[in-house]
């Protein structure tokens, strides 16, 4: 009994040694999964093997990460952030994960996403930042999530004036192309507290200033025909909504009409009008013509035939027989 533990303690021992897994860590090297969840850890452990590829980190009590933190595990592909207490992210903080497809932050206290993170990980498809202090997030940065499917986001304190025209923008976009999103709940301003911002109209947004890039609300109507669930409430937005940022624009006004272009068109319409009206006329007048000949024709026609029978038996004193008269 006791050979069989002192040969499981050194196989575990060797196991910890060869693939260097972190003493307050589970590791399993067939799945190249790392556990170090609930472990009451301050910072992420430096021993992770370089081969991991899921890593579990929730429910630590981590504050903060830099581009240390998973500098020697570049292959990684999921990491779990979620429940700590991680309030900031350095820019480069993700720089070494090219391969990480799925991260989750949510139960953070996190008020922003770096600005760099679609440039760091481009193979991201799967973004939780649910129950964290986040306000508002760069189009520009989602933007460049090309691979992104999945985004969770409830329970952040979203401001729904003109500042988030650009979220609202590319959440139309992203949903249109097929992803999934559970719902940004608006927290300011206070006449749109509660709502969803999907739900609100983008003639609200009128008052906000242009922007430099006009094809931004080129797809809005097309995006709101095929966002089936879109609602249609809300109030216009305020000077107190949020001040002028770029990435709001006025509904576009319609362009006045063309006096030339208006007397061009009804012309040519008269005229068209005028050329079917006289081939009208020149079809009725062919047709009456056409039908009192045929009605002479048919009368000549009786006549001919009423006389038809005269000229064949001829009359009584041309029948009489010739040898009458020799007799």
């Amino acid at each position: 009994m006791k050979g069989g533990l002192l040969l499981a303690s050194s196989v575990i021992l060797a196991f910890h040694a060869a693939w260097g897994c972190p003493d307050v860590c589970s590791c399993q090297s067939s799945s190249r999964t790392v556990d170090c969840s609930y472990r009451g850890l301050a910072e992420v452990p430096a021993l992770v093997p370089p081969q991991t590829q899921i890593l579990y980190l929730q429910g630590n009590q981590i504050g903060s990460l830099n581009r240390a933190s998973f500098a020697n595990i570049s292959g990684l592909q999921f990491l779990d952030l979620s429940n700590n207490s991680i309030s900031a992210l350095s820019l480069q903080v993700f720089a070494a994960l090219h391969d990480l497809k799925k991260l989750d932050l949510s139960y953070n206290s996190l008020n922003a996403l770096p600005e760099l993170l679609g440039n760091q990980t481009r193979n991201l498809t799967f973004l939780a930042v649910k129950h964290n202090q986040i306000q508002r997030v760069d189009r520009s940065m989602l933007e460049s999530l090309v691979n992104l499917k999945v985004l969770l986001v409830r329970s952040n304190p979203w401001q729904c004036n003109c500042q988030s025209m650009g979220l609202k923008l590319w959440l139309e976009n992203f949903l249109y192309k097929g992803g999934f999103i559970d719902e940004v709940i608006c927290n300011s301003p206070e006449n749109r507290k509660g709502k969803d911002l999907l739900k609100i109209p983008f003639e609200m947004y009128r008052s906000c200033p242009p922007v430099a890039a006009p094809f931004l609300l080129a797809n809005i109507h097309h995006h709101n025909s095929d966002y089936k669930n879109n609602g249609k409430h809300g109030h216009p937005t305020d000077a107190a909504d949020g001040g002028s940022l770029p990435e709001c624009e006025p509904k576009s006004k319609p362009r006045p009409v063309s006096l030339r272009h208006a007397i061009a068109t009804v012309v040519i319409t008269g005229v068209i009008c005028g050329i079917v009206c006289l081939m009208m006329l020149a079809a009725a007048v062919y047709g009456c013509a056409y039908a009192a000949i045929m009605a002479k024709y048919q009368r000549q026609l009786k006549e001919v035939e009423s006389l038809a029978p005269v000229a064949e038996n001829g009359s009584p004193e041309e029948k009489e027989p010739l040898d009458s008269s020799l007799a």
